[in-house]
């Protein structure tokens, strides 16, 4: 794109995709030059009100002069953005900075008047509402730090969309317009309005997807076979509820239905709207079937074809344009390579997938980027004789997604869907890449307040991801993404089958209490081993109660009855193998048994671990599985209400769980009790306090001079030399114990006086720093005998001082030595680290993480998060030390790296935590200019 000599290079950046209210895209992009056609082909589809509404008088149409405006722009004072849809504009917004008195100025004016137009036909989508998101970022990049606009008092959707974005208005009145000003950082109060926006927009565009009224199946073969003609069969077979269509260019002009399905050669010769088309054809027809669906107004595509990123460089480019093409009709894509999607609601009973089956209906929510693992799933939720209870029904499937490559609709996209879905109540997800790990995080985080959220992760090791993934990479270890998913209330578990195991007991029983669990059962031994099993979960069990091999159902049912009535019990594990000796029940009187006794105490959750018990647990599952509760239940049978039973599920009306191993009973209900805990201390998420002793502005200062003396923008910053680190961290309270250079034993001597004995000696060279255990520190000297002495052991055992680079340092009071680290990654954001000092800790993994900014309830955590954590509380006999000091630290750090994101790095290493205080002993720094957008930035589609 041609750049004028006026105009700043254009700014690709600021393109993006955006979803509208009503689940619809748009793009939005900067106006430029080549744009004169497109703004009069729009305005002229403006009414003659929404004309008078922009410039206050009758406007018909706009003059030369007046286009030549408004597709000028040098991108700095003067923007225009546009939102578009099929490459023709929809909406506009500009800005102009403006002086204190309202006239044309350029930096260092920081104020800009904004106005907008949007075509009728789209007003009510919350186009305004996302434009007003985009151009406030691009102001604030521009250094503008507030809007103005004017605006008619009769145009109450246009005042709607300022007084609903969340910043703080100042409003005036004259001359018979209002006057609107506003600073455009972001607020709290406006990001949570653009997070919510976000959530009912991107939840609208999956339920658009799930819910469709209507559906053609494009690529439809006349004969029986291919994968076309499969997912036209499974949606009539599901017994979809709205109307169906086959669609294939091959098909004869004479051919009007197949199957009783209407039969056309195209999707435009379908006189009716469709809402999803599911897209069959080979890699290289597909695109011309995108633009026949997004001429025809269809709203969703589910595309199963491969050959795309899955096939290398040629085929993400492949993908690429394939995204570009859908999201340019205001489509939304499930694919390619896609497994299809599913729903089981009886107002939907769509089957839009490979699968043969329609899966049992229930609340269990089921999202797979894998095909094959996404059969795996609903095979183990649906078959008979399969799965953890080897029986149907135990639990049912709310909805389906496999994204395959998930070039558009992602997991975060289904999250968004799942939040307030009435008919899910569980979540299991199955993801191979997280294209957006801090998003995932947030969303995450809401939606576990409400239904547990289960996640299986392949891929997990560095450098091997799906050939189809094409998505940003972390730079972070699998082991801290996470870390950071587990305190956002994901269950993580490591296999398919404790995927399906936990996904089970939370979908059907109610959340624990606590970690104390009572073991019964007729089996000693088995007893035993779920004794242990509960141990190594960090469960608490109580002495497990052995009822004996000849136990009758009524002995286990008053077994069962009193260990959930025990106030001392939070949930309960029965054993069962078969039973020893002649009479007793058969397994179905033990499973009603069983379920007597529940019914009678639905509070708490059971399981049941059995051995050889196939009947058993399928009796249990007979109960009701997790399908939909009746509107009314029998008013002859009313059932007490557990407090922490999943919505929509009565607790005695759940099927008890089983699995065929002890093992795998506890680990699930050890899931459960970790999820409950989280609830709990998620009602009470901490706050960032206000720290006395920062200087924000003295710190921005010290920033900004350094910056100026480095002006490569490496993204990975520079090291901030020694001096200037301790100024910038004094900005925030944080005092580093004073070093002094000892080139030879004569400065270190002079060193020591200057700080005082007993000193230390350290070499700072980059392969001996903080390195003790190689002999690069000697401590507690204490005069200069010493210090002479320690000096030349020093220099014979390591080398020369130029190649050690000795330093000396008063000795700090003794305590534990921990390490405090903070890195920006590009795709989580800022992530605070704490652990102990020292190889063991390194070699064990032995660090907690928390993301900035961090809470005084993290700081808490975060430091008890970590195995070694009892070192600092005590740990054989020795003193506790200042934990409350350590605390705020972490507080201060995580506030410096807040407020200046130019700060892309610190490592305070050691902190020596004492009994009364604590001591940073060495700190180092790093610098780089912040990206153009953050995550407090607009709402936008990802662009891979």
């Amino acid at each position: 794109m041609q750049t004028p000599p006026d105009q700043h290079d254009y700014p690709s950046h600021w393109e993006a995709d955006v979803v509208l209210r009503d689940g619809g895209t748009a793009r939005i992009r900067p106006i430029t030059t080549e744009d004169a056609d497109r703004l009069v082909s729009f305005y002229e589809h403006v009414s003659d009100e929404s004309k008078y509404y922009r410039f206050f008088a009758p406007y018909p149409e706009l003059s030369d002069k007046d286009v030549h405006r408004f597709t000028h722009h040098d991108f700095v004072d003067r923007v225009g953005l546009a939102a578009t849809v099929g490459g023709e504009f929809i909406a506009t917004v500009r800005y102009d900075r403006i002086d204190a008195h309202g006239r044309p100025a350029s930096a260092p004016a920081d104020e800009a008047e904004v106005a907008f137009l949007v075509q009728d036909a789209h007003q009510g989508r919350g186009v305004a509402s996302a434009l007003l998101e985009h151009i406030a970022a691009v102001a604030r990049e521009r250094d503008i730090r507030r809007f103005a606009a004017e605006v008619l008092p009769a145009n109450t959707k246009m005042i709607k969309v300022f007084t609903d974005a969340g910043y703080r208005q100042k409003r005036s009145f004259e001359d018979g317009v209002v006057r609107l000003e506003f600073a455009i950082e972001p607020t709290e109060a406006s990001v949570a309005v653009q997070h919510a926006r976000e959530q009912r927009a991107e939840a609208r565009s999956v339920q658009r997807l799930l819910r469709p009224g209507s559906v053609a199946v494009v690529g439809v073969g006349r004969a029986p076979g291919g994968a076309g003609r499969a997912l036209l069969e499974n949606l009539v077979a599901a017994g979809f509820t709205g109307r169906l269509h086959a669609v294939n260019k091959a098909f004869p002009a004479d051919l009007t239905a197949l199957d009783g399905v209407p039969a056309h050669r195209s999707v435009a010769e379908i006189g009716a709207p469709v809402d999803l088309a599911v897209v069959a054809v080979p890699a290289e027809q597909v695109l011309q079937v995108v633009d026949e669906c997004g001429a025809h107004g269809v709203q969703g595509l589910v595309v199963v074809a491969a050959g795309y990123a899955d096939l290398g460089e040629e085929g993400r480019a492949r993908q690429r344009a394939l995204v570009r093409r859908v999201r340019s009709y205001g489509m939304r894509l499930i694919g390619p390579n896609a497994f299809g999607i599913i729903n089981t609601s009886e107002a939907t009973r769509l089957n839009a997938s490979l699968a043969p089956d329609m899966p049992r209906p229930g609340r269990v929510g089921l999202f797979a980027q894998s095909g094959a693992i996404g059969i795996a799933l609903l095979s183990r939720l649906h078959r008979r004789g399969g799965g953890v209870t080897g029986a149907p029904g135990v639990t049912g499937v709310s909805t389906f997604v496999s994204a395959g490559n998930r070039a558009d609709v992602s997991g975060n996209d289904v999250l968004q869907y799942w939040y307030d879905d009435p008919d899910t109540d569980v979540a299991l997800m199955y993801l191979e890449s997280i294209g957006n790990p801090r998003k995932f995080a947030r969303l995450a985080r809401r939606t576990a307040a409400t239904k547990p959220l289960v996640v299986v992760q392949g891929a997990r090791h560095r450098g091997i991801s799906p050939l189809g993934h094409a998505v940003p990479a972390t730079r972070l270890p699998h082991a801290t993404v996470a870390d950071l998913l587990r305190q956002a209330g994901v269950v993580r578990v490591d296999t398919i089958t404790e995927l399906v195991d936990a996904g089970l007991l939370l979908a059907s029983q109610p959340l624990p209490a606590g970690p104390r669990v009572a073991i019964l059962g007729n089996s000693e031994s088995l007893g035993l081993l779920t004794y242990d099993a509960c141990l190594s979960e960090g469960l608490r069990p109580l002495g497990p109660l052995d009822l004996g091999t000849a136990a009758a159902p009524e002995e286990f049912r008053r077994a069962l009855g009193r260990a959930l009535a025990d106030r001392e019990c939070d949930a309960v594990i029965v054993t069962a193998i078969p039973r020893v000796g002649e009479g007793g029940g058969s397994d179905e009187e033990l499973a009603g048994a069983l379920r007597a006794a529940v019914a009678a105490h639905p509070a708490k959750p059971v399981a049941v671990a059995h051995v050889e018990l196939g009947r058993l647990a399928q009796a249990l599952a007979v109960a009701s599985g997790t399908g939909p509760r009746p509107a009314e239940p029998p008013a002859a049978a009313p059932r007490p209400e557990a407090p922490d039973a999943p919505a929509g599920i009565e607790p005695s009306a759940a099927g008890i769980p089983a699995y065929p191993a002890t093992e795998r009973a506890v680990r699930a209900l050890g899931q459960a009790v970790r999820y409950a805990q989280w609830r709990r201390e998620a009602a009470d998420p901490g706050k960032v306090p206000e720290l006395d002793g920062t200087d924000r502005a003295g710190a921005a200062e010290l920033i900004a001079g350094l910056l100026d003396a480095h002006p490569d923008d490496d993204p990975r910053g520079f090291a901030v030399p020694e001096d200037r680190a301790r100024a910038l961290l004094a900005r925030y309270g944080i005092a580093v114990h004073a070093t002094l250079p000892a080139a030879g034993p004569d400065q270190a001597v002079a060193a020591a006086r200057l700080l005082g004995y007993p000193v230390a000696l350290k070499a700072t060279a980059p392969h001996l720093r903080h390195r003790a255990d190689l002999g690069s520190v000697r401590l507690d000297l204490a005069d200069e005998e010493q210090l002479r002495r320690g000096y030349a052991e020093l220099v014979e055992s390591l080398g020369t001082p130029a190649e050690l680079r000795p330093v000396v340092q008063a000795m700090a009071p003794r305590g534990v030595d921990t390490v405090i680290r903070t890195v920006i990654d590009p795709i989580v954001g800022a992530v605070l680290s704490f652990g102990l000092a020292g190889a063991a800790s390194e070699l064990l993994g032995d660090t907690a993480h928390r993301l900035i900014p961090v809470t005084d309830r993290d700081a808490r955590s975060v430091i008890r998060a970590i195995r070694t954590a009892p070192v600092l509380f005590g740990w054989r006999g020795a003193a506790p030390v200042d934990t409350a000091a350590l605390e705020e630290l972490l507080l201060r750090v995580s506030l410096l790296v807040d407020e200046h994101p130019e700060v892309v790095g610190i490592t305070l290493e050691p902190v020596v935590v004492a009994e009364h205080g604590l001591s940073v002993l060495d700190a180092t720094v790093r610098l780089a200019r912040p990206p153009a957008r953050d995550d407090l930035g607009p709402r936008t589609l990802p662009a891979y």
